[in-house]
């Protein structure tokens, strides 16, 4: 993200920011894995909310200004956050782009977790700092907002993007489902799919 805004927003000559911002409208495409029991393999998840449990927005000022700060404070008190892991931050996607793909996906809360195994409730050997966390998740409830699906990089594309004046979101294809636990290793034809749904919307 940083280096997509560096191409498009510094002077490499001069070395400094250039005085007309170009926005950049930047779509991640990808897999994801649902959590809520009635979102079916093969659903689009647009993630309107990502939530960023890597920590890496905390390293820049002024993260309160794109976080959400009420749904992060609700979503700690409702999972027992623990203290040793990286505050959590509520990174919104694009207007913009979720109004694109409002009535052809389905509308996410997104866990953008920092690893494959632990950071999603994955147990092989070692056990979980929180163990009752999926549980946590899958309940937790914001308005009109429920987690949907855990996957690894929303949060950061949609957090840079708005500290950097960018319009940008996350859409991802359910290729399994954590709470049937169920899923679809041939899942190459839904993502080609969606990758065709995303460019007839970024294009109208």
């Amino acid at each position: 993200m940083t280096e997509l805004d560096a191409l498009a927003n510094i002077d490499f000559e001069t070395r400094e920011v250039k005085k007309n911002h170009r926005e950049l409208t930047i779509l991640r495409i990808g897999t994801t894995g649902a959590i809520q029991e009635d979102i079916p393999i093969g659903s689009p998840i647009f993630s309107h909310y990502s939530i960023g449990c890597d920590g890496l927005l905390n390293w820049y000022a002024d993260r309160n200004r794109v976080s959400d700060k009420d749904m992060e404070d609700s979503f700690m008190e409702h999972t027992g956050w623990d203290r040793h892991l990286p505050t959590p931050y509520f990174a919104k996607a694009s207007e913009d782009l979720i109004t694109r793909f409002e009535d052809c996906t389905v509308k996410g809360m997104t866990i953008s977790a920092s690893g494959f195994y632990g950071p999603q409730g994955r147990v092989v050997r070692l056990g979980l700092a929180m163990p009752d966390m999926l549980e946590k998740f899958e309940s937790f409830r914001y308005g009109e907002y429920r987690i949907t699906n855990f996957e690894m990089e929303g949060s950061a594309v949609a957090g840079l993007a708005r500290q950097l004046g960018h319009k940008a979101g996350t859409v991802c294809c359910a290729i399994a489902n954590r709470y049937l636990k169920s899923s679809n290793p041939d899942y190459k034809a839904m993502v080609r799919s969606l990758v065709e749904l995303s460019l007839d919307r970024l294009t109208r």
